[in-house]
């Protein structure tokens, strides 16, 4: 008895692995090839597109051997099942890049800034809303006069601004009205990922998460 649930827990938790694998890769690497290596955003996210790509062809590969018995996928079935993954992917990381559902934004506002965030940080959204559909975004762009409506004192180095690459490189979640549990994992989530967390209450309680910046390195 003992064995069989030692192989059931180690059967889930190899099938969980394999299951966020390919979003690990793509949005972590991603990061980490745009931060510590200074590659642009589109090509650190093509080469993780592409690893995943192949990730996920090894996955269905040895699905397929299982079921069916090794050497039996045809030519065309690969080409199919290629066809398939690329689709699948593309949709994902379209979706991901250029849509925000009106039930994850603060209001319209909100919702046409998304396009204004840097690509990687609404990768980073797209991913975790597959797992938190509640998740809200209140905040995103701003400018000196915001910070004075909110009654704060502007801040220089923000990140909330739009900066030379284009993109604003932070955004706000909500927080408030969400056991702890989820609000402490949210940040875990966005950390192991390679962005910037900080949970305050300046106009009301929200998770801050930020991505570097060359212009403002040392901002967060």
């Amino acid at each position: 008895m003992g064995k069989f649930i030692f192989r059931a827990i180690s059967f889930i938790l190899q099938l969980v692995l394999m299951l966020v694998l390919p979003f690990i890769i793509m949005l972590k690497g991603s990061i980490y090839l745009y931060e510590h290596q200074g590659w642009p955003w589109w090509v650190a996210m093509i080469a993780m597109f592409v690893i995943d790509f192949i990730l996920l062809l090894i996955y269905i590969a040895m699905i397929y051997d299982s079921v069916r018995g090794p050497g039996k996928m045809s030519r065309t079935s690969i080409k199919f099942k290629s066809a398939f993954v690329l689709i699948l992917m593309s949709v994902f990381v379209g979706c991901s890049l250029f849509y925000l559902s009106g039930a994850n934004a603060k209001g319209e506002a909100v919702q046409k800034e998304y396009n204004s965030l840097h690509p990687l940080m609404r990768l980073g959204v797209g991913t975790l809303v597959l797992v938190e559909p509640n998740l809200l975004v209140t905040d995103m762009s701003r400018s000196n006069e915001d910070y004075g409506k909110m009654g704060l004192k502007a801040k220089k180095n923000s990140l909330h601004y739009k900066q030379s690459d284009g993109f604003v490189h932070a955004l706000d979640l909500r927080t408030k009205g969400h056991p702890e549990w989820r609000n402490n994992l949210l940040k875990v989530y966005f950390n192991l990922m390679g962005f910037n967390t900080l949970r305050h209450v300046g106009t009301a309680d929200h998770l801050h998460v930020s991505l570097y910046s060359a212009d403002r390195p040392n901002a967060i």
